[in-house]
C-alpha cells in the first residue's frame, strides 16, 4: 500500500509541476514572417524574436486618441518588467508607415523614455503589408485614414507572443491595470 501512495504522490507532484507556468490564453495565431525597419534604421525580423517572449501593439505617432494611453502603458509595462527582472521584448508596429520613418519613431520613443534595448518601433513597409499582418496574425482590424483626416483606425490590444512565434493572449492596451496582468502572465511563463 505504501508503494501505491508513494506512486500517487509522485504522479501528483509531476502534474502540479507540469501545470506550473500555464496561463489562461485567449488566442492561438502564428505570427506571419516579417522583416521590418527599426527606429535605429536596423532590421528586426520574426526570426530575430525566435526563442523570446514578446509583447506587440499597433500604434502611430500622430495618433490623437488611443495611442497616447497605449504607448504610456507600454512604457509602464517596460518599467514594471525592469523592476521584476523580466527579460522580454516589446514591439510596436506603426500603422502609418508613410509618416512614421525611423527618425520619427526614434523621436517618439525618446518622448516616452523608451529603453530601446528591449523595445523596438517598426516601420519600413507599406500600409497593406501592416494591415495584412495585423489582421492575419493578430486578428486586429486596421483601416486606413479616411479622406480629410490622418487618423488610422486600429485595434487597442497588446499581444503576448511565445518563443515559437504564436500569439497566445491579448490584453486591453488602454487599461493601465492590464499591465499588472501582463506582468503576472510573464512571470508565470518565464
Amino acid at each position: 500500500m505504501r508503494k501505491k501512495s508513494g506512486l500517487w504522490m509522485t504522479v501528483l507532484i509531476i502534474l502540479l509541476v507540469a501545470c506550473g507556468g500555464d496561463i489562461e490564453t485567449n488566442m492561438s495565431e502564428d505570427v506571419k514572417d516579417f522583416e521590418f525597419t527599426t527606429q535605429d534604421n536596423e532590421t528586426l525580423s520574426l526570426e530575430d524574436l525566435e526563442g523570446e517572449w514578446w509583447i506587440a501593439d499597433f500604434m502611430f505617432t500622430s495618433c490623437t486618441t488611443v495611442c497616447l494611453p497605449m504607448t504610456s502603458n507600454m512604457a509602464l509595462l517596460q518599467s514594471k518588467m525592469e523592476e521584476e527582472n523580466i527579460d522580454a521584448q516589446l514591439v510596436s508596429f506603426t500603422v502609418d508607415p508613410e509618416h512614421d520613418t525611423p527618425e520619427v519613431l526614434k523621436d517618439y520613443a525618446e518622448s516616452y523614455d523608451a529603453d530601446l534595448d528591449n523595445w523596438s518601433f517598426l516601420t519600413g513597409y507599406d500600409f497593406e503589408t501592416i494591415k495584412e499582418l495585423s489582421v492575419t496574425s493578430f486578428r486586429s482590424l486596421v483601416v486606413e485614414a479616411q479622406p480629410g483626416t490622418d487618423q488610422v483606425t486600429h485595434g487597442t490590444k497588446f499581444f503576448l507572443i511565445n518563443p515559437d512565434g504564436e500569439v497566445i493572449k491579448q490584453y486591453d492596451g488602454v487599461s493601465k491595470s492590464e499591465m499588472d496582468v501582463i506582468i503576472e502572465d510573464l512571470k508565470a511563463v518565464m
